[in-house]
């Protein structure tokens, strides 16, 4: 069955919550055997091997941690092309573009441009890297909060394709640098009141957070206005970005409608009708076996039904679609591989101590995301006792997985491998206690090269010039 003949109810997940909305005889195959394995979570190339040794892309993680060091990062770029390919299948009339604040290095850029993606960036740092790699500046989106003017500058001068205004002060801003002879493209952010989200941090849809212009109140269609009097700005359509970690389809069918609604009322007071809507991204992974993600066949033909139909309704023209993936592209392609240095039993509990943490996985502490690391490297036939795994930093808030199944003989030395590791650990990862940020190493067909070296303390030492 493909993508676009998957059934059209909210299904949120299917029997392997690492599939994006495919299926097949060989693929349920693939992955009930995945399933059994436990490796259910892990990029599709994942197998066990020897030795209780797992192989991702055809390379053994044993091998990458001793050649590499650890902590270390292994991306199978096969799996982050499969992903990008399953969005473009799934909504082939739209702009697929790849949010790059999940994770972004130069290679990452060229896969997401042979792959047919666009890009989404927020920032100076994240454009020129995309752009200084080759990526066509026209095929960019850049957004956020509080853009500074070296971050409109940055992209009025390189070209960016769309900018997304988050704020009515930020209009007059762009205005003001945008050259006289020349006219940007913008998108307004509008806030849908529907709240979606795995966790109220990253719940971005509802009135009471930072991002954007709220429906309700008005503040939307006052900046709409506002931004058709700037000669210097083409308003080409509407942003929606309702939050992270989605399960279910039903918010993105609810932010299109009401946003659909948004368009009507503005072609109605000033004659206009928005080409274009971008409905954000924000779908959810598995973490960890059994736990949901989102099927994208399946949001893709919801989506595609609801703004059909609300355009029909509303008299409008079906503005062209722009979804923002990051997350579901990067995240499952991901594993990390730390080497245990201690383990403590205090009281009831056992702390199993490695050589990263928040440092380079901010994200358990940030907002308790769970996972599952797996030892690696060796066979143990002892049977498992509930640890919780900590890092090496100075916070007792430096947890990494807490209350996990390990073999009661895990002990220093050993490796553990913790998957879906891709999205927003090394891209959120701090200098905390001068501790490097690990390499990422990139695996594909039985070969293993690096993208992003280690961090030195030589490297971190170049920006102390104060004596």
């Amino acid at each position: 069955m493909s993508i676009q003949d998957a059934p059209l109810q909210d299904m949120a997940f299917q029997a392997s919550p690492r599939v994006l909305g495919t299926a097949g005889t060989s693929d349920d195959a693939d992955a009930d055997a995945r399933n059994a394995d436990g490796l259910s979570v892990w990029p599709r190339s994942a197998r066990s091997a020897s030795e209780g040794d797992v192989r991702v892309g055809g390379v053994s993680l044993t091998e990458t941690a001793d050649r590499f060091g650890t902590p270390v990062y292994v991306l199978d770029e096969q799996e982050v092309r499969e992903r990008c390919r399953t969005y473009r299948t799934a909504f082939p009339e739209a702009d697929v573009v790849y949010a790059a604040k999940a994770f972004l290095s130069r290679a990452v850029v060229r896969w997401v441009r042979e792959e047919g993606l666009g890009l989404d960036v927020c920032s100076a740092g994240e454009l020129e890297l995309a752009v200084s790699t080759g990526f066509p500046p026209e095929k960019i989106v850049m957004h956020g909060n509080a853009k500074s003017p070296e971050d409109l500058r940055t992209a009025l001068g390189l070209g960016v394709g769309r900018i997304v205004v988050d704020s009515d002060s930020e209009i007059a801003r762009l205005a003001a640098v945008t050259p006289p002879d020349s006219r940007q493209k913008v998108m307004v952010r509008v806030v849908p009141g529907i709240a979606a989200g795995g966790h109220a941090k990253i719940r971005t849809g509802t009135d009471d957070q930072k991002f954007g212009l709220s429906i309700t109140d008005g503040s939307a269609e006052h900046a709409v206005a506002r931004i058709l009097d700037q000669p210097q700005l083409e308003l080409v359509g509407l942003h929606c970005h309702i939050g992270s970690q989605i399960t279910s389809v039903q918010p993105y069918v609810s932010a299109v409608r009401r946003v659909v609604g948004l368009m009507a009322r503005i072609r109605d007071q000033h004659g206009v009708a928005l080409p274009q809507l971008d409905i954000g991204g924000g779908h959810a992974i598995a973490y960890r076996p059994g736990e949901e993600n989102l099927n994208v066949g399946v949001l893709a033909g919801r989506v595609r039904a609801e703004l059909e139909d609300a355009c029909a309704r509303a008299g409008l023209s079906v503005p062209r679609l722009t979804l923002e993936p990051g997350r579901a592209i990067i995240g499952p392609a991901g594993v990390a591989v730390y080497r245990v240095l201690s383990v403590k039993r205090t009281g009831e509990h056992t702390f199993v101590a490695v050589d990263g943490g928040m440092s380079d996985n901010p994200r358990p502490a940030l907002y308790g995301v769970r996972y599952a690391p797996r030892l690696v490297g060796r066979p143990s036939a002892v049977p498992p006792r509930l640890v919780t795994v900590v890092g090496r930093h100075c916070e007792a808030g430096d947890v990494l997985a807490e209350d996990v199944a390990l073999p009661g003989d895990v002990h220093p030395g050993d490796l553990l491998a913790v998957p879906a590791a891709g999205a927003y650990h090394l891209s959120m990862a701090s200098g905390y206690n001068l501790v490097g940020r690990p390499p990422v190493v990139a695996v594909s067909d039985g070969a293993a090269r690096v993208l992003v070296r280690r961090e030195s303390l030589d490297d971190m030492s170049r920006r102390d010039i104060g004596m």
